[in-house]
């Protein structure tokens, strides 16, 4: 089994920044893509950032150019540094580990590992 453990994540500003991380511990080797997903009051859970195994970084256009993901492969953990935030990205943000390959973009929730969020609140 693999364990998710989020932290960062609160309130900020409009145009400030915040930085969340995702440490995984447990059957590590199970994890291929991990990444960052947000939910919205009545929205669905999308896919805002992922980090592959082999390091290529992909991101939602919402968040392109204000996000980045990175990863240390050495600790298990995957860090999401926000900038210029705005308060359409205040959601509750999961970290997220695929067990089959393939982006996380694509996979179905139940071929996931999850943690249980943090939330992040933009004020306008």
């Amino acid at each position: 089994q693999v364990q998710l453990v989020e932290s960062g994540g609160g309130l900020v500003q409009a145009g400030g920044s915040l930085g969340l991380s995702c440490k995984a511990s447990g059957r590590t080797d199970r994890l291929y893509d991990m990444g960052w997903f947000r939910q919205a009051p009545g929205q669905q859970r999308t896919c805002i950032a992922g980090f592959t195994q082999s390091g290529r970084a992909y991101y939602a256009d919402s968040v392109k150019d204000r996000f980045t993901i990175s990863k240390d492969n050495s600790q298990n953990t995957v860090y999401l540094q926000m900038s210029n935030l705005k308060s359409e990205d205040t959601a509750f943000y999961y970290c997220a580990g695929g067990r089959p390959a393939g982006s996380l973009r694509w996979l179905d929730p139940s071929n996931m590992y999850w943690g249980r969020g943090t939330q992040v609140t933009v004020s306008s």
